[in-house]
């Protein structure tokens, strides 16, 4: 990516979870910072834990306030580390997930995140898709009211059919209906999509026509280059035309890199972005 001119009118985050992971977490955000970035984001950080100890929380605030680093997004219990896609419309994992809600987001106010994603969790064998779909709409709204509490709002995201088969929101329209449910049902109006770029490219979508279509209910933006979901600049996607046209339909919130390094090692994997730009002014 030569041209930097769409790339500069947005700020990035970088997705702890994902890069930097040849690393301890805790040492992921000075890794961050010295890379050049001031905000970043988690999947949940305690495996299957949804009610860490006090020391491990306590441990996680100091490596980021220590790195000078913001947490910028956070996701609510997601069990991705046992290869779930999230516990929100899971009847076995209700309990979980409500117990983990007032910890996720006393953590998010904690260190200033504005954003908690709340993945909706994978169809299960025997039960009615119309119960999860009900269980996930009574999750998400005493999500999206914890999320409100602390100044935060709340995402939901579509994955892609190939590597989340059994996740239902695989496409952006799925997703922003669950999202104006939430809305509707909590008066709110803080859910908001999470557009995550490769995932839609993955599934075949219209980037353009989706950025078009459901500008307004975007809250966050992540990207990753298709196929491969490495840095952009390896696979084929147009990154300095999509954002260009985030730019166009008035997108101001942050880009959240969510890709794995293409040779394993991340800090070698920022060339396409300038080190200037890399500092989010959140």
């Amino acid at each position: 990516m030569s041209d930097v001119t769409a790339a500069a009118k947005h700020r990035y985050t970088v997705n702890l979870s994902i890069l930097f992971g040849e690393l301890p977490l805790l040492e992921r955000p000075a890794a961050a910072a010295a890379a050049g970035f001031t905000a970043a984001e988690l999947w949940w950080p305690f495996g299957e834990e949804h009610d860490p100890s006090a020391a491990e929380l306590d441990a996680l605030r100091k490596a980021f306030t220590d790195a000078g680093v913001r947490l910028t997004g956070l996701n609510f219990l997601d069990d991705l580390s046992r290869g779930a896609r999230g516990t929100v419309s899971v009847p076995s994992e209700r309990d979980r997930f409500r117990a983990n809600v007032p910890v996720a987001a006393e953590l998010a106010a904690s260190l200033g995140t504005k954003a908690l994603n709340a993945l909706y969790g994978n169809r299960v064998e025997g039960v009615d898709p119309a119960e999860q779909d009900a269980l996930a709409l009574e999750n998400l709204v005493i999500a999206a009211k914890a999320a409100h509490e602390v100044g935060a709002i709340l995402l939901i995201e579509a994955l892609n059919a190939a590597e989340s088969p059994d996740y239902p929101l695989v496409s952006a329209d799925a997703a922003v209906e669950v999202v104006d449910k939430v809305n509707a049902a909590t008066g709110l109006g803080n859910a908001r999509f999470l557009c995550d770029l490769y995932h839609l490219a993955k599934n075949g979508e219209d980037l353009a026509r989706v950025i078009d279509t459901h500008a307004d209910r975007i809250g966050h933006v992540q990207i990753a280059d298709n196929p491969g979901r490495n840095e952009p600049g390896t696979g084929g996607l147009d990154f300095e035309d999509l954002f260009a046209r985030l730019t166009a339909a008035g997108y101001t919130g942050p880009i959240g890199l969510e890709y794995r390094p293409s040779t394993g090692v991340s800090a070698d994997s920022f060339g396409w972005l300038p080190r200037e730009l890399r500092g989010a002014q959140a």
